[in-house]
């Protein structure tokens, strides 16, 4: 929609005056085949990123490009990912391979990647010049530590900009937030669902992304959370604050209506339209036994029990259910499986691994009865090895954000390759 882009173009500017000159914003984002981000964000001409950089047919290539052509420009006011991961394994590869990027900054020269057809590795060389008072300075701060790298590289950056709001991609802007952009707000302009785009954030500097929904761009309907038996949609004048409801959409006249799979939370209303923040998808709930445990739900848990061992910190996680595992899980009753990347531990005790499953009782009743009764086996946790989720994120196909409860077997047989504990 015309009018989205218009609304946060004008909402970002308010917030932040300087955001919007013209090449000072960098683009970090990967969908193959298109060299662009999604549709209803602001006008390409903003962008310092050239546009093959983002048509390349591998994630981690076309990232490691986009943030090259990022750091050749120094005055940059805004980073903008599709997805805040997009932009944490960016910047992982900062960490790993800046004195190559360097060298290429210092001599002006692409060096050689996989998935880098050379037809586009002409046309982005032909952009290249040589700036070798960059490449110093890049070598200066990266020697220093990577906490507010972020800042350091780009001293007039005011915001970053991510693409996705669903709670999901909140660990990783955490992570973001906690070291490499210390000091930066995070602004995530646009609520998107079933393929369409559906609400406008108005409030950059909020903290927790809060969403209009715009009553022209989408028909929406509503169902009460928890379902009922024999539920009634609602509509937007229905709404109450303070309550959940799944959301209902048909995106354009003469399509069929859907489920979006989406739980949304009103906190307010803005000139009678109801502002929502997305709780949770449906589709990531835990559930072997119908105890239904959904996904913001388990990482608070996971959070707490990881917050009793000394020295851990949670770089990424998901869950499996037995089901998916088939022969491989043994006579043993449904249970979870959960692998974690930390970092601070190379191994997991015992006492730490039940742990976890102690918590989810305290924390689930329903959960607790069914493991006191048997029906429920013990959760298995599992540690893997640190870049598991990176190549997760690649074998994924597409920029969706992460999926907290794996259900393909190609997935988890990923995932299993990478257990290191």
């Amino acid at each position: 929609s015309p009018q989205g882009s218009l609304l946060y173009l004008d909402a970002l500017g308010a917030a932040f005056p300087r955001a919007l000159a013209h090449r000072g914003t960098a683009l970090l984002h990967w969908t193959p085949g298109c060299p662009r981000a999604p549709a209803g964000w602001p006008l390409p001409t903003l962008y310092c990123t050239p546009a093959p950089a983002g048509a390349l047919p591998s994630r981690a290539t076309a990232l490691r490009v986009q943030l090259l052509f990022a750091l050749r420009q120094r005055g940059l006011h805004v980073l903008e990912a599709g997805l805040a991961a997009e932009l944490r394994d960016a910047l992982a590869t900062l960490r790993d391979e800046w004195p190559q990027l360097a060298q290429e900054l210092a001599l002006g020269r692409l060096s050689p990647q996989p998935g880098l057809p050379e037809e586009v590795r002409s046309q982005l060389q032909a952009l290249l010049t040589p700036d070798p008072a960059r490449a110093a300075e890049l070598r200066a701060e990266c020697a220093r530590g990577f906490e507010g790298i972020v800042r350091r590289l780009w001293p007039q950056l005011e915001v970053v900009v991510v693409g996705s709001a669903h709670s999901t991609e909140r660990l990783y802007c955490d992570a973001l937030l906690q070291a490499d952009c210390l000091g930066l707000p995070f602004y995530c302009p646009f609520y998107q669902a079933v393929g369409a785009l559906l609400g406008v954030n108005l409030w950059p500097e909020e903290p927790v992304p809060q969403f209009l929904l715009c009553p022209d761009w989408a028909f929406f309907e509503f169902l009460p959370y928890p379902l009922e038996e024999e539920p009634r949609t609602m509509l937007l004048d229905e709404l109450w604050e303070g309550h959940e409801y799944g959301l209902v959409v048909t995106a354009q006249p003469e399509e069929y209506r859907c489920c979006a799979g989406e739980v949304l939370r009103v906190v307010g209303f803005h000139k009678q339209c109801p502002v929502v923040e997305p709780v949770r998808r449906e589709s990531q709930t835990l559930s072997v036994r119908g105890e239904s445990i959904p996904e913001e739900r388990f990482c608070q848990t996971l959070r707490r029990a990881l917050g009793m061992w000394p020295g851990a910190r949670l770089v990424d996680y998901v869950c499996v259910e037995s089901s998916l595992l088939g022969d491989s899980s043994g006579p043993c009753a449904p249970h979870y499986e959960v692998f974690v990347e930390l970092q601070g531990l190379r191994d997991l005790s015992e006492g730490q691994r039940y742990k976890l499953d102690q918590c989810l009782q305290e924390d689930f009743l329903v959960y607790k009865s069914f493991r006191f009764k048997g029906s429920i086996g013990p959760l298995r946790l599992h540690l893997v090895r640190a870049g598991a989720f990176t190549r997760l994120r690649e074998a994924l196909g597409s920029p969706v954000p992460m999926p907290r409860v794996l259900r393909e077997e190609r997935l988890l047989q990923l995932v299993q390759g990478s257990v290191i504990s």
